[in-house]
């Protein structure tokens, strides 16, 4: 029998051709286990929440692209959390899209923004190289999880040299987790045209992971450990499991039409790729967007200035007696008044 078990074990006959109401549906992230072939994962897809964050910018569009990719990413792994924290990706890089920062705080919200140089990215564009690994060009990629609770930060770093956000999150899991890991990322830019003339363009963005977990330690993956007494970072050999490289194969099937349509959503897809195996789903956790900034935080900054740096800050402004601050994530200006900092360092 074909079928796809939810976490009540109760037997769920194959999706309608339309999502029914109660199936999740956008800015809803799904994890999912497939027990006969040791996996577990997640899966989304992206529509309002992350036209909110894209709208607040108004990047380019291959700018947007990216970024929606990277906030693709920072939602499948930073809701993987088992505790209060945050989670983060930062690139940095040489390329025309300089910087790129992700930022997932548990149980669900997401904040997002891009760096760009825009004679380099026009010139880039022109040349006919806007995909991910021309904008990007070569840099690091770090992921830092902060728990809330813990003052320990843990912080994974890998070279960027002229690859994708997947490459660059395989290149991650390889050197820093070391449990085998598929990434599978979509983004699509829908354009819906309107009565009476004009256009909507709208963003949507999907992506799975999935982890091979076997219970068997023989099926485990090996670390190759460096030889020698120079340090080096240690690397995975990926086990060659016929049930990860049949995970690996029917993910690399997935189209990026699949992974951004509503029509198709999370559940619909997961159950076309594991119906032979049967997969597990479990419930939903919603994912937002909301920035974290306020005028508490910019004060504080500000109160920890030396009186000269604050003295220049204040004399840079535009505006007498205030200091103006912007929020790079959300956008939003705060003017800070000198009378409600305190008496500052001397």
């Amino acid at each position: 029998m074909l079928w796809v078990k939810q976490l009540n074990n109760k037997m769920m006959s194959p999706p309608p051709s339309q999502p029914s109401s109660s199936t999740p549906g956008d800015d809803q992230v799904i994890p999912y286990h497939v027990e006969a072939l040791e996996i577990r994962g997640r899966a989304v897809q992206l529509g309002p929440m992350l036209n909110t964050i894209l709208d607040s910018h108004n990047y380019p569009q291959p700018v947007s692209h990216l970024l929606a990719q990277a906030i693709c990413l920072g939602v499948l792994l930073g809701s993987s959390l088992k505790f209060e924290g945050r989670f983060t990706i930062q690139i940095q890089s040489d390329g025309p899209v300089s910087l790129l920062v992700v930022e997932y705080t548990t149980p669900g919200s997401v904040r997002a923004y891009a760096g760009f140089d825009e004679q380099q990215l026009a010139s880039s564009i022109k040349a006919g190289k806007s995909d991910p690994q021309s904008l990007l060009g070569d840099g690091t990629l770090a992921m830092t999880v902060d728990q809330k609770s813990n003052a320990h930060r843990y912080q994974g770093i890998v070279a960027l040299q002229n690859m994708s956000l997947e490459e660059a999150a395989h290149q991650y899991f390889r050197q820093s987790e070391q449990i085998p890991t598929k990434v599978k990322l979509g983004v699509a830019q829908l354009v819906e045209v309107r009565e009476g003339g004009g256009t909507k363009t709208s963003w949507r963005a999907g992506g799975m992971t999935a982890q091979f977990l076997p219970q068997a330690s023989d099926r485990l993956p090996v670390i190759d450990l460096p030889g020698g007494e120079e340090p080096q970072k240690n690397d995975m050999q990926i086990p060659m499991d016929d049930a990860w490289l049949e995970t690996q194969s029917l993910i690399d099937t997935v189209s990026d039409d699949e992974l951004t349509d509503p029509q198709i959503g999370v559940e619909r897809l997961l159950y076309r790729l594991f119906h032979q195996h049967g997969v597990e789903v479990y419930p939903a956790s919603p994912i937002v967007n909301k920035c974290s900034c306020s005028r508490q935080k910019i004060v504080s900054i500000i109160n920890s200035f030396s009186q000269p740096e604050r003295s220049e800050a204040f004399a840079a402004s535009e505006k007498p007696g205030r200091i103006t601050s912007k929020c790079e994530f959300c956008g939003k200006r705060y003017d800070i008044a000198e009378n409600e900092l305190n008496q500052g360092k001397k």
